[in-house]
């Protein structure tokens, strides 16, 4: 019965994993693909699971059905999931939001809190029942909950797996919820079989059982599945014609047809739209930068060329060729399988050389210089968008251009109003620029505002009779780009306009572990779409590390007098310490998630990766340290230990980043650099692992309840963990940056740490206390 458990309890894990990847990714898409939103989620997540492990799980101490109890949860857990990921697709329809409109950080907060309450909190319960029942068949008390999260945690590295290299790429979610509820229903049928003639409520759960497994093969059979994978589809899409729906490693595409005419979505925002597409921007992104350059003749396109650019740069008879870098084979692998005279011309064309690669390591690799570069990524929405705004990215572009050549970039603009945070955004970008080009000019505009930049001082002495002159002489014909519109975009007016609007905007340079253009957009859109909390944002973006390190010394010294009158004090060193360790497990997760996607743009073809080998190593800390536990004299010791361990690992390891970056980055190296990623991940994960079965046991020194201490350890660390999702997600990371926010959990550890060792003796029972004080 005990193995029988042990599988149960894996089970339990790996559907736990599964079910966030799989509600993640629908999330995402639903959310625009904005990278931050996984803290958000995550958090919400962990906090739900720990009410769930702490009150619903309290209760499987005294319960003498706790088999029963524990397969009931489980059954409701897998009929949840697939009802979350239905109620995922049509969000925007329940909150009344149009297709391709973005959702807003407080939405995305209660939205995804509420869909995946049932699931999580099922799960959560989960927990303590394992704890409960493993106890029960195995005679242990204090070393139970150990070993039930080290399972768990295997159970979660298999899931990562094979939700990564099987699940997502060969099944849609409904075909993997379905599996995913067999899987639990043939569990639970093992797990009750041996009590089969016992008594009427075993009975009935294994009828229960059957009939589900029964259910599920008749839905595979009919294709009952892939219905409702359509149907969801279609309500998401409020009824358009959708003639294509696909995930690739790189995100979601949907394609919508419309009389002839396509609009390819992606990640739920218009990204493409074909033959016709929307020629007054692209007509001011392309002519503009090509009439202020005197011969253009090498161009290079980074994302976004197919759909009207391409066609338009090759008005200009001096071009001779074009480079067109895409990240996403899939987009154009759908771009010819819908095709439109426009794209096909465009990616026929023998001038067009197209490579499928991340476009900042294409820039890395080749040899080649151009004169203009053009960025197809209009705002540092995401931070695989920020990336090509970043102090280091300009540098890297300035190595390939030629002498006077060109950077062309957009960001979001208006000549009616700008806000704080769109003159934050702007000005951020401007001041990064600034940092490696000797010469900026910004063309203002409605919607977009447009930037060259360069080391020729010519670009920015162009004026109006310029352009027209080269306008004329290159016979362009154009829409939109006539002499008129010429003369008021380059008006002098709008140039001193938006020059006063830089002045008074953010002096902040944007880099790749300081992601501050990422915020500054996120603050954007929070202000278009919940104004009401624009002051917060406007909050967070005074948080400096010296802020923290005032809060931190005032803390101290707050605690020390609090403590020198306090004389009885609650067991909270260990609780704390826990709730600690998990913000810094979280903040260490996120760190890991938004550096890789920093420097490679592709983490979510990795993310199963780098969250198994978090969790493996886990695995390993709890698994070594709940096998030597029945022979620890000395807990309260080790744990200390461990909690120092884990605040030099704060303060150290985003310094070995930023070296293997320097020494490590190049495309040769790329291999190591990934290694590193993992093992940074083990090792993070070993050290987060190592403390649960210590404070476990530790914790069970004036308790006898193994449930309610399990529920209230496990809680401690998902609490922490919901902290660590939000606050590092929205604040720290994009504001503080890689190196500020590994010194802040530093320093938070710093508090617990020293709470844990300034409490009373003999406050957890027996645990050596003062043998290691002496």
């Amino acid at each position: 019965m005990k193995r029988r458990i042990c599988i149960a309890v894996l089970a339990m894990g790996f559907s736990g994993l599964v079910a966030e990847i799989l509600l993640l990714r629908e999330l995402l898409i639903v959310f625009s693909g904005n990278e931050l939103c996984i803290g958000i989620i995550l958090a919400n997540w962990l906090i739900i699971e720990a009410f769930g492990c702490f009150y619903l799980g309290r209760h499987a101490e005294n319960s003498n059905t706790a088999l029963e109890t524990f397969t009931a949860i489980t059954i409701l857990f897998s009929v949840s999931l697939p009802a979350a990921v239905f109620l995922t697709r049509i969000l925007k329809s329940i909150l009344g939001i149009s297709i391709g409109e973005s959702i807003g950080l407080l939405t995305m907060f209660y939205s995804s809190f509420l869909i995946l309450l049932p699931v999580s909190l099922l799960h959560g319960a989960l927990f303590s029942f394992s704890c409960r029942m493993y106890s029960m068949f195995s005679g242990q008390d204090a070393s139970s909950t150990g070993r039930v999260y080290v399972y768990e945690t295997v159970g979660t590295i298999i899931g990562g797996i094979v939700c990564t290299y099987l699940f997502i790429p060969y099944l849609h979610t409904f075909q993997v919820s379905l599996w995913l509820a067999v899987l639990n229903v043939i569990v639970c049928l093992v797990l009750l079989s041996p009590y089969w003639e016992t008594g009427l409520l075993q009975k009935t759960m294994l009828f229960i059982l059957s009939g589900l497994l029964f259910f599920s093969g008749y839905v595979f059979s009919t294709s009952q599945v892939d219905n409702l994978h359509h149907f969801s589809i279609k309500t998401q899409w409020k009824n358009q014609n959708v003639v294509h729906y696909q995930n690739s490693q790189y995100g979601n595409i949907c394609i919508i047809e419309n009389q002839g005419q396509y609009i390819f979505f992606l990640d739920g925002i218009p990204d493409i739209i074909t033959p016709i597409p929307d020629l007054a921007f692209i007509e001011e992104f392309i002519h503009i930068p090509l009439l202020a350059h005197p011969e253009p003749a090498n161009l290079l396109i980074l994302s976004g060329g197919a759909g009207g650019i391409i066609n338009e740069a090759f008005k200009h008879e001096s071009i001779e060729a074009i480079e067109y870098a895409e990240l996403d084979p899939l987009l154009l692998d759908l771009l010819r399988e819908f095709p439109t005279p426009l794209t096909e011309s465009e990616l026929n064309d023998r001038r067009v050389t197209i490579t499928h690669i991340d476009g900042r390591l294409f820039l890395k690799t080749t040899r080649n210089t151009y004169d203009l570069i053009f960025i197809g990524v209009m705002e540092p929405s995401s931070l695989q968008a920020n990336r090509f705004f970043t102090k280091e990215f300009f540098s890297i572009v300035k190595k390939r251009l030629n002498k006077g050549g060109v950077l062309v970039l957009g960001l979001p603009g208006s000549l009616m109003y700008i806000n704080e945070e769109l003159k934050n955004l702007n000005s951020c970008i401007f001041r990064t620029l600034e940092q490696v080009f000797s010469y900026i000019k910004v063309l203002p505009g409605d919607g977009k505002n447009i930037f060259l930049s360069s080391d020729s001082q010519d670009i920015s002495t162009i004026d109006q009779k310029q352009i027209i002159d080269r306008l004329y002489l290159r016979n362009i014909r154009a829409n939109v780009i006539v002499p008129w519109h010429i003369e008021r975009k380059l008006h002098h007016g709008w140039q001193d306009w938006f020059s006063r609007i830089l002045e008074g905007g953010s002096q902040k340079v944007n880099s790749d572990f300081n992601p501050v253009g990422l915020f500054y957009s996120i603050s954007n859109w929070n202000a278009l779409l919940a104004p009401s909390l624009s002051w917060l944002f406007r909050q967070f973006e005074r948080i400096n590390i010296k802020i923290i390190g005032l809060a931190f010394v005032f803390w101290l010294f707050f605690y020390g007098f609090f403590r020198l009158k306090q004389k009885r004090f609650p067991r909270a060193g260990i609780p704390l310490s826990i709730i600690t360790t998990g913000f810094a497990g979280m903040i260490f997760d996120l760190m890991l998630i938004f550096t890789f996607q920093s420097i490679y743009g592709y983490v979510f073809s990795w993310i199963g990766l780098l969250v198994s080998s978090f969790m493996a190593g886990a695995a390993c800390g709890a698994m070594v340290i709940t096998n030597v536990l029945p022979r620890l004299k000395h807990c309260f010791k080790l744990f200390v230990k461990i909690e120092l361990a884990i605040i030099c690992f704060s303060f150290g390891w985003p310094f070995v980043f930023l070296i293997a970056n320097a020494y490590l980055s190049n495309p040769e190296r790329f291999f190591l650099f990934k290694i590193l990623f993992l093992v940074i991940s083990f090792m993070s994960g070993l050290l987060i692992g190592s403390q649960f079965p210590l404070a476990n046991k530790i914790y069970l020194g004036n308790s006898t309840s193994v449930s309610k201490t399990a529920g209230l350890v496990y809680a401690s660390d998902l609490l922490g963990g919901w902290l660590g999702g939000i606050v590092g997600a929205v604040v720290l990371l994009p504001v503080l940056g890689l190196v500020n926010t590994c010194v802040t959990v530093g320093l938070l550890k710093m508090a617990s740490f020293i709470v844990l060792t300034t409490e009373p003796k003999g406050i957890y029972g027996e645990v050596n206390y003062e043998e290691y004080v002496s």
